[in-house]
């Protein structure tokens, strides 16, 4: 996939996030991860790894403002970096399932993402709020209902995972139809040079 056509995609995720925001279905309803996951699957040029990261850092400085303007919040520049770490994260994977090259593992890396995702910064919150009691209860709480005044934190979760599972299948069947297109390989077949 040529370089424009990535670099479209990504601004494309962030500006999907930062529209998401202003409907409350779709909080956590975003692409960047399963981008940030597909382009460790099958991009060599590991400098694209890299703008995800970019998209992350735009659409996170618009959506500390919405909810510091909505909420009286504003996010913390360690919850930054934990959330960070946790697209990170997603790099790695995405190498573990280009070397193993399989559907099933494709899945299990996007749902791997997702679990982590919502398991770390779950746990943040917790540590950083003091909304929560800091005792196991108190961390179940922010894992599922979260603090009363917010929709439940598993409502996030469920719409990570359905969004990381959706925008990896998307990504990947366009890069195997644009494989098919060029009359070579499958690209999960061999990775892609970006």
């Amino acid at each position: 996939m040529p370089l424009a056509v990535s670099l479209l995609l990504i601004v494309l995720a962030a500006g999907w996030r930062i529209a998401a925001v202003h409907a409350p279905a779709l909080s956590n309803f975003a692409p960047l991860m399963a981008l940030t996951f597909c382009g460790a699957v099958y991009f060599r040029d590991k400098r694209l790894w890299l703008v995800p990261f970019a998209a992350l850092l735009v659409s996170d400085l618009y959506l500390d403002h919405h909810h510091a303007t909505i909420f009286g919040e504003t996010w913390t520049w360690p919850s930054v970096l934990i959330r960070a770490a946790c697209f990170a994260a997603a790099l790695p994977l995405g190498a573990w399932v280009a070397q193993r090259k399989g559907w099933l593992t494709l899945l299990g890396g996007a749902l791997t993402g997702s679990l982590i995702f919502y398991v770390v910064t779950n746990t943040d919150a917790w540590v950083r709020d003091p909304g929560y009691v800091k005792t196991f209860a108190g961390w179940a709480q922010a894992l599922t209902v979260g603090r009363p005044e917010f929709p439940p934190t598993i409502w996030f979760f469920r719409n990570t995972l359905v969004s990381d599972l959706l925008f990896t299948g998307l990504f990947a069947a366009a890069m195997e139809f644009a494989a098919l297109r060029r009359g070579t390989a499958s690209l999960f077949g061999q990775r892609a040079a970006a």
